[in-house]
């Protein structure tokens, strides 16, 4: 009986002993699952809210599109070497290296144009090089040197790249409606259009309207590019030394040779590869709002807009038709109107473009601005050269056609300055 009761006990303590390191076992590992789930974010980064990313494509890409705007993203990260055929002068080695994160460019990858201007006309010294300075080149080759000869010269950081599809498929007609380059109705300001020549390889888009011959610039510091192949083209050969069907002659460094060829057989990248690259570019999403609702950025578009910050930096343009849902025939915000304005003598370095005199510069579209620290290593550089490190000192370097809004921003009071500044940062 006695033993008959121990072999049940211990049956029933043996049992035991071999289910309790199973059930802790088991607790165990649902215990660390669980800490998993709920730690997971100290150890691994979470995905940035889109709100806060530039480099995003456009809603509503087909398959094929969404397939030609990952290609092209690749090729704007690459990064060239001698193999591929970089310079042989240079300034940067990659799309990306100065488009950090497709936003606004850093100062210390500026690059530098120069030229003569005679009061009335301008020669960009093609025969030292210019306009633009190619300071760096491969082994066994002279980077060019600022010319004795230039007497004005401007140092550019990258503009940003998002929404430029946006900006590409405005028509025409939109931007002659904003011009108003005899000041017609007295404000004050003079918007007007840079008419540029075309390259050989420009194919005028349905909403494209010639003058003379020439077309409307709107891509670029001076609006002197027509579209974003011509930006792209040229970007590639200027930028990077690397030729292509549009480009197809290696830079030559004038100041030392007549001669530039590297070891790889020209165009260094075909035609496909920049038409990649365009279609990214034309892809990605507008920079996006953020604290819309805000009180603060509320009342600051508004003292935006009466302080006439809003006759240049134009809050909303709309679209043509376009293969690209996204794009079709859409209304947009880049607080800009692509003109020319004469922004005074502080912002004049004596250099122009096309018809773009030196103290004139395009309108810089003010989407995204708010984002710019992001791509400019949490440091903020604003102007066209990054001189300004703070929104406050961006609107104060203002002048010319700007002078009676500058005026009315400095007559309002320290709390509305910064109300206009919140509205700014939330582009």
């Amino acid at each position: 009986m006695f033993s008959s009761e121990k072999s049940k006990h211990t049956a029933r303590h043996s049992g035991f002993l071999i289910q309790k390191p199973v059930i802790f076992l088991s607790c165990l590992c649902a215990f660390l699952f669980i800490c998993s789930l709920i730690s997971c974010s100290r150890f691994f980064p979470q995905l940035p809210e889109s709100s806060g990313v530039l480099a995003e494509p456009v809603n509503g890409l087909t398959s094929a599109q969404m397939d030609l705007h990952l290609r092209g993203d690749e090729a704007f990260a690459e990064v060239f070497g001698v193999e591929e055929g970089l310079g042989p002068v240079f300034i940067g080695t990659s799309c990306e290296g100065c488009h950090a994160g497709d936003g606004r460019g850093h100062p210390l990858m500026s690059f530098q144009r120069f030229g003569v201007w005679d009061g009335s006309s301008f020669d960009p010294l093609t025969y030292r090089g210019g306009p633009q300075l190619q300071h760096r080149a491969i082994p066994g080759f002279e980077p060019e040197v600022f010319p004795t000869e230039a007497s004005g010269s401007v140092e550019l950081i990258a503009p940003p790249v998002t929404g430029l599809g946006f900006l590409e498929n405005v028509p025409d007609s939109v931007l002659i409606a904003l011009a108003d380059p005899n000041d017609n109705n007295a404000d004050g300001i003079s918007g007007r259009l840079n008419y540029v020549n075309p390259p050989d390889f420009f194919v005028p888009a349905a909403h494209h309207i010639p003058s003379g011959g020439k077309y409307i610039g709107r891509f670029g510091r001076k609006a002197n590019a027509i579209d974003l192949l011509q930006q792209t083209a040229n970007a590639y050969l200027n930028d990077i030394g690397i030729t292509s069907d549009f480009n197809p002659a290696d830079l030559v460094n004038v100041q030392v040779s007549s001669a530039a060829s590297d070891d790889v057989p020209d165009p260094e990248v075909f035609a496909s590869t920049v038409h990649e690259v365009v279609f990214y570019l034309r892809t990605l999403k507008a920079p996006p709002r953020r604290n819309q609702n805000d009180p603060e950025v509320v009342e600051g578009e508004l003292l935006f807009s009466q302080s006439g910050c809003a006759s240049c930096h134009t809050p909303q343009l709309v679209t043509g038709p376009s293969e690209i849902s996204a794009l079709n025939e859409v209304t947009f915000f880049p607080y800009s109107d692509l003109l020319l304005h004469d922004m005074g003598s502080g912002l004049d370095g004596g250099y122009a473009e096309g018809s773009g005199t030196p103290p004139e510069w395009r309108t810089a579209p003010l989407w995204g601005i708010g984002l710019s620290s992001d791509s400019q290593g949490s440091q903020e550089f604003f102007l066209h050269d990054g001189r300004a490190k703070t929104l406050d000192e961006a609107i104060t370097n203002h002048g010319g056609e700007a002078a009676n809004s500058l005026s009315a921003y400095l007559g309002l009071s320290t709390a509305e300055q910064q109300k206009i500044i919140a509205f700014l940062k939330s582009l």
